[in-house]
């Protein structure tokens, strides 16, 4: 479950907008040194553009004295390149432009200012993941890190390391025009969408016991499905749908968000030394501006002003409740 803890919410109301295989995971770069990667169609030379990298002028970069050998960090500059786990086709979130072959959004800005504290320049590689998958890329150290609207929950917390939040958010109910719906509980003994392991299953199940919940790997996926009728409803986080709804005008949110949570970023749970150099990161990132910086350039576009959430805020939800 997510935590019920207030957490600092977009001003403007998110109703104006916010694989399966990891065989099949291909990877990309958001800027890099073009080298190709085991298992991934390598990488594209690419800085970003002057609009898009303007939240990375004055940048943070780490002391050397933070990355001294031995350390997780060393071994990652070394590399040469920050690996990704992230999305590809989630709209003002990480999505990667079909022209430029850039990836764009919140997530994608954030790993690029993570890339510049350790490189000191944005040397990004990003593959695809699947909700489903994030845990064991962490555990495997397939990926450095996780920026994928990643909620934090005791049963999640107790396989990786969360640093953040990062993101808050609450969930909404997402139906097709004209179909209104504003509580789960009018969900029951429907047809219900939702994200395959997210913590909205549980809330549907909660609130609409006899729904049935059709779930998918990708948020596109439950898009579409939602586009199709295949179900009444698709529940899911405020930032996600306000990007979806961007791109979806046939589509409303209905009712308030519901069942605040918090969102953070994944860190393999036996590196300690990369979890605190994160912290440390994301401390500085929101204390000097460049976290606003990212949310103007990307979700701030349609969700407007916001407040970053404090690092270390989340209350109690790294315990598993009885």
């Amino acid at each position: 479950m997510r935590s019920t803890a207030a957490a600092q919410t977009p001003r403007r109301t998110f109703l104006a907008v916010a694989s399966a295989s990891i065989l099949a995971l291909g990877l990309s770069a958001c800027g890099g040194n073009g080298s190709a990667l085991p298992g991934g169609s390598g990488s594209q030379s690419a800085s970003s553009s002057d609009s898009t990298a303007s939240f990375l002028k004055g940048a943070p970069v780490a002391a050397e004295a933070t990355m001294a050998d031995g350390t997780t960090m060393a071994k990652i500059r070394k590399r040469g390149y920050l690996i990704v786990g992230g999305s590809s086709d989630a709209p003002l979130l990480s999505q990667k432009n079909p022209v430029t072959g850039k990836y764009e959004g919140f997530d994608a800005y954030m790993g690029q200012l993570l890339a510049t504290y350790i490189f000191g320049k944005p040397n990004v590689h990003i593959l695809s993941s699947a909700t489903q998958t994030r845990e064991a890329l962490l555990q495997n150290h397939t990926v450095d890190v996780v920026f994928q609207t990643y909620s934090i929950t005791p049963e999640r917390a107790q396989q990786v390391t969360f640093v953040g939040p990062y993101l808050s958010s609450g969930f909404e109910i997402a139906t097709r025009k004209g179909d209104n719906v504003s509580t789960l509980a009018e969900l029951d003994g429907k047809t219900v969408i939702a994200g395959a392991n997210t913590p909205a299953i549980a809330e549907i199940k909660k609130e609409a016991p006899k729904a049935k919940i059709l779930t998918f790997d990708t948020d596109p996926a439950c898009i579409q499905a939602l586009t199709q009728g295949r179900g009444t409803a698709y529940v899911q986080d405020s930032i996600t749908l306000a990007a979806d709804l961007k791109d979806h005008p046939d589509f409303q949110v209905n009712g308030k968000p519901f069942d605040t949570g918090y969102m953070g970023i994944g860190v393999p749970k036996d590196q300690s030394d990369m979890a605190g150099f994160v912290n440390a990161w994301l401390t500085t990132a929101v204390k000097d501006g460049s976290w606003t910086k990212v949310w103007n350039a990307s979700l701030g576009t349609v969700l407007g002003d916001t407040t970053a959430p404090a690092p270390g805020s989340v209350p109690d939800v790294y315990t598993p409740k009885a």
